[in-house]
């Protein structure tokens, strides 16, 4: 089996094609940047140009596919990705069989066309990622031992990006998925000062959590670059987090028949970028 993982240098794509190049699937990765996917995918893995929002480049890329991990956008902070819902007719006409498909919690017109596809689908919607920590927290961590954020109580069921990989790759390599709406959580709730002290633990070292007032979280947003309404949306998740973002799902176990790893698992795994 031939399978086609799009974004496959981003957050989740990278560990998708990993795990599938690890089981011995015939993997083609399907990226905008061919110079940067070769240096950070597997051996073993065939690099492709292409690009999500013009179908047409994506022609040579599903010929002979079977299965397709697909994205809805970039899970890559500021990326700017939005897949044309065309390339879902495109792979079915290529004869691809199964589609995967990576999304957030409201459902658009990517969604609307894999169901009215005919091909097997299943979609996986895993919550606030461990992955970002990365981004928000780690040059602080590395750099003062300190996290600044907005409202400390704010909770969240983080999920190891790795784990989403996994439901995936299951998902492809599997039956018993077709028709599935997977949302994927971490095995615990934590507010950000309890994560903050999960890191601490994982990694061995202090961090210190300093609550940012309202204000001075939106200052710090603009100097970053982001626009009104992204800042906007920021404060109220911190305030107003959607239950299923704080809601632990057991689902991430029952697909892979493993519990879903803690935020102190990833900061171990990821010491070398945080201490």
């Amino acid at each position: 089996m031939t399978i086609l993982v799009t974004g496959a240098t981003g957050t989740v794509g990278k560990h998708v094609t990993e795990q599938l190049v690890r089981r011995g699937a015939s993997v083609r990765a399907l990226t905008r940047n061919p110079g940067r996917a070769r240096t950070i995918l597997p051996e073993g893995a065939e690099i492709v140009a292409g690009d999500l929002m013009r179908p047409e480049s994506l022609r040579e890329a599903v010929k002979g596919v079977e299965a397709m991990f697909l994205i809805v956008s970039s899970d890559e902070p500021q990326a700017d990705l939005n897949t044309d819902p065309r390339v879902v007719a495109m792979a079915a006409g290529a004869g691809v069989k199964r589609v995967v498909v990576l999304v957030g919690f409201e459902e658009g017109p990517v969604e609307e066309a894999v169901r009215g596809s005919g091909m097997e689908w299943t979609l996986v919607k895993p919550v606030e990622f461990m992955a970002n920590v990365l981004a928000d927290w780690g040059p602080s961590i590395r750099g003062e031992g300190v996290v600044r954020e907005l409202n400390g109580e704010a909770r969240s069921a983080r999920v190891h990006e790795g784990d989403i990989a996994a439901v995936a790759v299951e998902a492809l390599l599997g039956d018993g998925h077709h028709g599935k709406s997977y949302v994927l959580t971490g095995p615990e709730v934590l507010t950000r000062r309890e994560a903050v002290r999960a890191v601490a633990a994982g990694i061995g070292k202090d961090i210190r959590f300093i609550e940012l007032t309202e204000e001075e979280a939106r200052q710090r947003w603009r100097e970053q670059g982001y626009d009104e309404e992204s800042i906007d949306f920021f404060v109220q998740m911190a305030f107003q987090t959607p239950e299923a973002g704080r809601t632990v799902l057991p689902t991430v176990e029952q697909v892979l028949g493993r519990p879903a790893r803690t935020l102190a698992e990833w900061a171990a795994e990821h010491k070398h970028l945080l201490a």
